[in-house]
């Protein structure tokens, strides 16, 4: 079983990253480009208003060159994420036939979409995707509501869709809902720093991307996991 994971999750996610690499590479990385130049707009500013030293901590922090360089390291991002999640949703696939579920590649498409509303339209709610530029609140806080609500909606999506117990689906509704009651860390107020009409564009565009790489991830990945039984 643990070859079978391993090699539906290599594929799997292989192919789903390069699928978003090049989805990335079309829609995203032009939003990313356009939002940077916005920042160093507003850097620029800050520099001529006596902000120098801010400016120039900023300018010092490493980031790959735009081009051959950026897209080679969104690239293998791409890949290493696409083949991490590809094993954590072989895994649950494996755990789910074990149990008698059937798996192929239109159960798989489910799968995905339960990943996609995991990690990227639960968290989403409250911390839309960001542009460079756009304040946000600390980056601790932030990661840990992102890691709450993605366990707390795996495991109500879980408990509401695998237990037949009332109480325990009961439960399961209110972990769904539980993150988004204690609320994101909310970023602090000010200007936004990019366009509202920019930042939502790339919001939608990130989410619609998110939900092609695990649709496309799930399906592979059931389609596969069947043929190497």
């Amino acid at each position: 079983m643990l070859r079978r994971i391993f090699l539906t999750a290599l594929i799997a996610g292989t192919m789903a990253g390069l699928f978003a690499a090049g989805l990335q590479h079309l829609k995203l990385i032009p939003l990313i480009a356009a939002a940077e130049v916005y920042e160093a707009a507003g850097a620029q500013a800050g520099h001529q208003h006596g902000a120098a030293p801010a400016h120039d901590a900023a300018a010092a922090e490493w980031e790959p060159a735009a081009g051959i360089e950026r897209a080679g390291y969104t690239l293998m991002a791409d890949l290493l994420a696409g083949i991490g999640f590809a094993l954590l949703l072989a895994g649950a696939v494996a755990l789910a036939r074990l149990r008698g579920y059937a798996i192929d590649a239109r159960s798989g498409l489910l799968w995905g979409a339960a990943g996609f509303a995991v990690f990227a339209l639960a968290p989403a709610i409250g911390l839309p995707p960001e542009l460079p530029g756009m304040s946000a609140a600390e980056l601790a806080a932030r990661q840990q509501w992102w890691l709450l609500t993605a366990a707390a909606t795996a495991a109500g999506l879980g408990a509401v869709i695998f237990t037949r117990q009332v109480p325990l689906r009961v439960l399961g509704a209110v972990l769904l809902v539980l993150p988004h009651l204690i609320g994101a860390p909310a970023a602090p107020h000010g200007a936004m720093g990019v366009p509202a009409e920019l930042a939502a564009e790339f919001a939608t565009a990130s989410l619609a991307t998110a939900a092609a790489f695990w649709l496309l991830l799930g399906s592979v990945s059931g389609w596969l996991y069947r043929r190497f039984e």
